[in-house]
């Protein structure tokens, strides 16, 4: 697996297909909405894959939006290329069913956006999932398999429908790890449906990764993935390995103009902090409108974190977990020999950190503006007589630095 990932700290997810014209979350609506999101809409299949002969997003702009996530210290991105509609962002040669030949559009979204992507120096990767509510052999899901329920709806394919269906999603997989360039990353979905064994998982992650020897994999391949991928919270307690939550701004996926539950900007770099503080990465999603262009909501708190990104980024970006032994109201990362304090609340004079190496402190300051800041430190008694002590630190924070959002401050050891 790519080092990359370890260190990324945040990524874009894009959820988009041609379904937003009708402000509807993504697939859902299809099979009758669900319990697990909130604001998720109930329409029949017809109505929700009648929106792709309209689908003409005319305002999609992947060079601004590429440009926009290099603002705000993205690192890596992850489009939709086909979710459990079935709807195909790319120019896939095996199914009609795509935004280049069923809709006016005509072009190759998912190739406009690798390309903006890797020409700002972001990763690419492809969100692709394994199950197809469109295609007939999977089969399809119609109205008659209402409600929903797991492993059930649709009905089981024959044998040979299945084989038929396994041939046309390796297919398409190979198509976009061969004809797109370099992609850095696969994140799968939606392999709940069948049993582990029936997607040939481990056949798949080997055909995936001679076409892209440094590919990640996410875990929703069944028995395979590189990663873990919390959903829509940070875990209490960080997973074992390498992780990433995956967030969106408000309650729905795919641009849902009923859903105005938006989160803060000043939580959304909190929740940064945090993730990256616990050893992961943070993939916050946007969500076109039907005509590509991103919701006001959303590009205001991208801009909001941009900003933040530009003072602080060093200490969320390309960095790993500070010491878990230390005590400290925030989280805190490092960078050598340089460790990062986040503070997500307000500091009233001063701040203290405890199970420090005082006699190694090198410096303290304020990360944004460079400033240095002044301390005491102190152990026990009887530890003052030991060489290397371990102790508490407490820094004065001078009101005017404390930043709106989360201050960072940078504590440097001499070894």
């Amino acid at each position: 697996m790519s080092a990359w990932f370890d260190t990324a700290g945040l990524g874009l997810f894009i959820h988009w297909d041609h379904a937003s014209q009708q402000g509807l979350e993504i697939s859902w609506p299809l099979v009758g909405g669900g319990t697990i999101l909130p604001h998720v809409q109930d329409v029949t299949p017809e109505q929700y894959h009648s929106s792709a002969a309209t689908f003409d997003p005319q305002a999609w702009d992947p060079a601004a939006l590429a440009a926009l996530a290099k603002r705000v210290g993205v690192q890596y991105a992850v489009l939709t290329t086909k979710h459990h509609s079935g709807f195909s962002m790319f120019d896939t040669a095996l199914d009609d069913f795509s935004v280049v030949k069923a809709s006016p559009y005509g072009r190759d979204i998912v190739r406009e956006f690798a390309d903006a992507m890797r020409g700002e120096g972001i990763r690419v990767g492809f969100y692709f999932s394994l199950c197809d509510w469109h295609r007939p052999e999977y089969p399809a899901f119609t109205a008659e398999h209402r409600p929903y329920r797991l492993g059930a709806s649709p009905p089981m394919p024959s044998e040979a429908e299945w084989e038929k269906y396994l041939d046309f999603m390796f297919g398409q997989l190979r198509e976009l790890l061969s004809q797109y360039g370099t992609v850095d990353l696969v994140w799968f979905d939606g392999g709940w449906e069948r049993r582990r064994d029936a997607w040939r998982p481990r056949e798949l992650e080997a055909m995936m990764r001679a076409l892209q020897p440094d590919l990640v994999i996410n875990d929703r391949l069944p028995s395979v993935g590189d990663y873990v991928t919390p959903e829509q919270f940070v875990p209490p307690t960080p997973p074992e390995g390498k992780w990433e939550t995956c967030m969106t701004m408000n309650e729905s996926w795919a641009w849902n103009p009923a859903d105005t539950d938006y989160k803060s900007a000043r939580s959304l770099v909190h929740t940064l902090c945090e993730v990256v503080g616990r050893g992961g990465n943070l993939l916050l999603n946007v969500s076109p409108r039907g005509d590509g262009s991103l919701p006001p909501e959303q590009v205001e708190r991208l801009e909001h974190v941009g900003r933040w990104m530009a003072r602080y980024g060093e200490s969320v970006l390309g960095v790993t977990p500070g010491l878990e032994a230390w005590q400290h109201y925030g989280p805190s990362t490092r960078r050598g020999r340089r460790v990062y304090v986040h503070l997500l609340s307000r500091p009233y004079d001063s701040v203290t950190v405890r199970g420090v190496r005082v006699r190694a402190i090198d410096a303290v300051t304020e990360v944004a503006s460079g400033r240095p800041l002044s301390y005491t430190t102190r152990t026990g008694i009887m530890e003052s007589f030991q060489d290397d002590p371990e102790g508490e630190l407490t820094i004065t924070v001078p009101p005017e630095l404390v930043d709106d959002d989360a201050t960072v401050l940078a504590i440097d050891f001499r070894e």
